[in-house]
């Protein structure tokens, strides 16, 4: 009966909470590396993006080399660790690391292409942008366009401690862009949910429209009933180029 009961339990949980509560389970550890180490890999790189099921924003990925002979404690997951708790793990990562980089790719490229794909192109970039350069990839659940040996890991930011690296610079990257993009889009709370459908941006999208930096091809922000009324600013001058002057301005850098 205690069984049947904890089961019953179990059921109930929200796709959400079953999957937190099974990546909770799961060891990050350095096994994946290892084993590319063995076949003759020296700069094994872990890449990871954040920010695919956001309606706002660009997805930002990174591609972490750590340095076999120092040991980073403490990585796993970005999703597990506290704000606080990754914002000193990202600076040992950087300070530490063989080599890191990170990369964007914005609302309007995801829109054209899918967020699928503009996954891909922003880890594919991050790759690309390393030095030294990687010469084998472990990543998160997917399989990029390149030439590079590779391997792609289910749940990998919760296995793979390059991965968990990526997984954590490319969270704490992203999250500063959403801070700085928050002034300039007060009405959604960017601050406090980066993009995400919570029940307040869900509310301020049907009341106030989506911004210029929305993605339209999401559901949540092509069904709300009121234009941009946000863009009434910018009708003088063309949206690419505000949207540039903005960039600049918070400091995003260059998308994809």
């Amino acid at each position: 009966m205690p069984r049947k009961l904890k089961l019953e339990g179990e059921q109930q949980l929200s796709p959400s909470a079953a999957k937190l509560r099974l990546l909770k389970r799961l060891r990050c550890t350095l096994r994946f590396e290892k084993k590319a180490w063995e076949l003759g890999a020296q700069r094994v790189a872990g890449v990871d993006e954040v920010g695919r099921g956001s309606l706002f924003g660009p997805v930002v990925a990174a591609a972490v080399i750590l340095d076999p002979a120092y040991r980073i404690r403490g990585l796993r997951d970005s999703k597990l660790l506290p704000a606080e708790r990754r914002e000193v793990l990202a600076e040992r990562i950087r300070e530490h690391a063989i080599a890191w980089s990170i990369a964007a790719v914005d609302a309007a490229r995801i829109d054209q292409i899918n967020i699928y794909q503009a996954s891909r192109v922003a880890m594919r970039q991050a790759v690309l942008q390393l030095q030294p350069g990687s010469d084998h990839l472990l990543i998160d659940a997917m399989r990029l366009d390149c030439e590079l040996p590779q391997r792609a890991i289910i749940h990998g930011d919760a296995l793979s401690a390059s991965i968990a690296a990526a997984s954590i610079l490319a969270k704490v990257e992203r999250d500063r862009m959403l801070r700085e993009w928050d002034p300039v889009f007060p009405l959604y709370g960017l601050a406090s949910n980066k993009g995400y459908s919570t029940p307040h941006h869900i509310a301020a999208l049907r009341e106030h429209g989506p911004s210029p930096l929305h993605r339209q091809s999401f559901a949540p922000v092509w069904k709300n009933p009121v234009p941009q009324e946000v863009l009434a600013f910018m009708l003088e001058e063309k949206p690419e180029e505000v949207l540039e002057e903005i960039a600049e301005e918070v400091g995003v850098g260059e998308a994809v």
